[in-house]
């Protein structure tokens, strides 16, 4: 039968077909909540990244599991398709906007706001392309040098992390004097070199770089200093979720607590960063660290 329901007189009527609403319109940047530290949920569309590497690296299941971040409560979803981890590969332009803009567009569709997790210039601008609304940059010192000239173009807010060298030799680079103090001037070294390409102060979001060529008690300092960063007049990001320096924090029998089960830890970062003024946090688990804020905001006064 080709109707929904049968004609008056002729027979039984069919059940009905499930309503399909349309897309929501796209979320935007300028009507992220305010009074409390934001969510940024970890979308790693990968076969290697540290934690969930390989479990959503084919489209559909990258699509489903950003929506079940979005249902709980993430602010944003960062899609990233090139592991960062110390000593992963890097993956050609191609491979990597193959990967992630599929699931860009349909999160998008679904009403989400996307970042795209990228180094790359040109991944930047095709995921900008798909309704991507923020870009987070990992590169540090070693940044493309495309990349102010396009955010200085597009107009986007732009997440700067620290890092010195690239995924195979950040290890390598954690000698400093005073790590709040070096990793403040260097981030307001690529600062300045983006705002020389047109970037406005406002689109600029900082990142302190935790677990980016830093040693596990460096970023507990970077933690401890976090106001430091927020009193440059820049929104602050935090990115500690299951990172290695919370591993070896969780030592059972001798071992490193493995990634999943750094969660508890990740929402206790989360509400001291909130606590402490931080504009957002990017976690893996959602439903905790929203908890973790909101609990932060209420006792701060927030709503």
């Amino acid at each position: 039968m080709d109707s929904l329901a049968a004609t008056p007189g002729t027979g039984p009527a069919t059940s009905p077909l499930p309503v399909v609403k349309p897309p929501r319109p796209a979320a935007k940047f300028e009507d992220l909540p305010t009074g409390r530290t934001l969510l940024m949920g970890i979308l790693n569309v990968t076969p290697d990244s540290f934690s969930d590497g390989g479990q959503y690296n084919d489209p559909d299941t990258a699509i489903g599991h950003g929506l079940r971040m979005f249902y709980a409560g993430a602010d944003i979803i960062d899609v990233g398709g090139e592991s960062t981890r110390p000593g992963a590969e890097e993956v050609s332009d191609g491979e990597e906007q193959g990967r992630i803009l599929p699931v860009v567009e349909a999160l998008v569709k679904a009403g989400a706001l996307v970042s795209v997790d990228t180094m790359s210039a040109a991944t930047a601008a095709e995921a900008l392309d798909a309704g991507a609304a923020v870009v987070n940059d990992v590169s540090g010192l070693n940044f493309d040098p495309k990349m102010p000239a396009l955010i200085a173009e597009r107009g986007v807010p732009y997440v700067l992390t620290h890092r010195r060298g690239d995924a195979g030799t950040m290890d390598q680079h954690t000698d400093y004097d005073d790590v709040s103090g070096e990793v403040i001037e260097e981030l307001k070294s690529v600062r300045d070199k983006f705002y020389e390409a047109g970037v406005k102060p406002e689109q600029l979001i900082l990142d302190p770089g935790l677990g980016f060529s830093k040693q596990a008690g460096q970023n507990w300092e970077l933690l401890r200093n976090l106001e430091s960063f927020t009193a440059l007049g820049h929104p602050v990001l935090v990115g500690a979720s299951r990172k290695r320096f919370l591993g070896s924090l969780l030592v059972s029998a001798g071992k490193a607590a493995p990634a999943e089960e750094r969660d508890h830890a990740s929402a206790a970062v989360s509400a001291l960063s909130a606590h402490h003024g931080a504009w957002a946090v990017r976690v893996h688990d959602v439903a905790a660290s929203l908890d973790a804020v909101k609990t932060a905001a209420a006792w701060g006064g927030g709503s």
